[in-house]
């Protein structure tokens, strides 16, 4: 196997997001690179601090210029950021020593490498945005088209009472609207340049560096830049935190799914399943698998940004390279989680068949909590529990249907209607119904 299989170009369509690979790749961090490199002189040819004419010269010929990161790998290894080599070629083909001298003018390795990343994550949030819109509203529609329709609920892998599949899946996708608000907030906080020079205090730049860094952040349709954040992550762990939730919240839905479809209970079908190398009966419940295995991964790569976080002193270049490595991978999942399960609520179908039988194959067990709370009303609450709980054992002990025995024991309490699944849905329907009615308006 590859060090990483999002890189492997055989586990590549399994692993990474086609639309987000091409920003996580090291011509995108070169060419992002390059262009805050562009933007940063001609801001400040604009404002004075370097020649106009070097600030446009610069500038245009960071939108030109190609560099090779092959040709960058070994200064890159001993200077262990890449922006020295970049800015020495940068300089070189530009063939205009005259105008290259002002090339990184009061800038620093971290400023420059930060703020690309900054403007490669605009990118990569603006794609997920979409597609947890994209993916609400197919759950929306899921949950709407199955409101009523009855299946078992289950606490600690038992039949516990009824529910509704429209409400599993608003189950689902409650979680995604509360992760799309934290988008919304965190986004201002993280998506802002990072310009303070050496050791934090923009000194090379004088009196104009605030006024510089505004300008930059202007540009490039940044937020203000406020306070250095060179040792200050706590935006970007925000973000691995924001990823790794919304992953975790995707690895429910995969959860469910695969107990769902297991051959034994069989209550839902996949429009993609994975075959088997040696048994042609299997249809295995890849993507659901994959949701889970990415929540997981996300969860751990997490716990490395975190580990980040106490920077020492103005840099620390452990912390940061730290950051690099796991970084990049949490973005990249959370687009690939997104797209399996739009996938799987696009072609999700329920089996009713085997709903219906699952709702009776403990002969009606799962209205025992109903029933109990109807006795309730005769006896006080704990006799009733007592005697209903009673009656399951007699169910079990006996092979007899619960429904049967519960009409011996009460007849006029016990009767079909009462003791049917979709008398038993409470909340279910309309939970589903609820959620459709939001999805539909994100």
């Amino acid at each position: 196997m590859a060090i990483s299989p999002f890189d492997s170009t055989l586990y590549r369509d399994l692993f990474t997001d086609p639309e987000l690979r091409p920003l996580f790749s090291d011509s995108a961090e070169l060419r992002a690179m390059l262009l805050v490199e562009g933007t940063l002189a001609r801001v400040q040819g604009e404002l004075g601090l370097i020649p106009r004419e070097s600030g446009e010269f610069i500038h245009r010929a960071s939108l030109e210029i190609q560099l090779d990161p092959a040709a960058l790998a070994a200064e890159t290894a001993r200077s262990g950021v890449c922006v020295p080599a970049l800015v020495s070629a940068f300089r070189q083909a530009m063939d205009a020593p005259e105008h290259a001298q002002y090339v990184h003018w009061g800038a620093t390795s971290q400023d420059i490498t930060d703020t690309a990343l900054i403007l490669r994550l605009k990118r990569a949030l603006e794609r997920l945005d979409a597609r947890i819109v994209t993916l609400i509203r197919a759950l929306g529609r899921l949950a709407e088209r199955h409101a009523t329709l009855a299946m078992p609920a289950r606490t600690w892998g038992q039949y516990a009472t009824p529910t509704t599949l429209g409400a599993v899946v608003a189950a689902w996708g409650q979680p995604l609207l509360r992760h799309r608000l934290r988008l919304v907030e965190l986004t201002p906080r993280l998506l802002r340049p990072s310009l303070s020079g050496a050791a934090g205090t923009l000194s090379a730049m004088g009196e104009k560096g605030p006024e510089v860094a505004r300008a930059l952040a202007a540009t490039l349709g940044l937020e203000p830049p406020g306070s250095n954040w060179h040792s200050a992550r706590d935006t970007i762990a925000e973000l691995s935190g924001w990823c790794s939730g919304l992953c975790g919240s995707l690895g429910k839905m995969g959860e469910d799914l695969l107990l769902l479809t297991r051959s034994e209970t069989g209550e839902v079908t996949l429009a993609q399943a994975g075959s088997s190398s040696t048994m042609p009966q299997k249809s295995n419940p890849v993507l659901p698998a994959l949701l889970v295995t990415l929540a997981r991964f996300t969860a751990a790569q997490q716990g490395a940004v975190l580990a980040a976080l106490p920077h020492r002193e103005q840099r620390d270049g452990a912390a940061w390279m730290l950051e690099w490595l796991a970084l990049g991978p949490i973005v990249m999942a959370t687009g690939r989680a997104l797209h399996a399960a739009d996938d799987l609520a696009g072609g999700l179908q329920p089996s009713e068949k085997a709903m219906r039988a699952h709702l009776e194959a403990d002969g009606g067990a799962m209205m025992a909590e109903a029933l109990s709370f109807a006795l309730a009303g005769k006896m006080p609450r704990p006799a009733a529990q007592k005697a209903v709980r009673a009656l399951a054992e007699k169910a079990k002990s006996e092979n007899r249907p619960f429904r049967d025995l519960a009409r011996e024991a009460w007849p006029g309490l016990a009767g079909d209607t009462f003791l049917a699944p979709v008398a038993q849905l409470g909340q279910a329907p309309q939970e589903a119904r609820d959620f459709a009615r939001i999805a539909r308006t994100v």
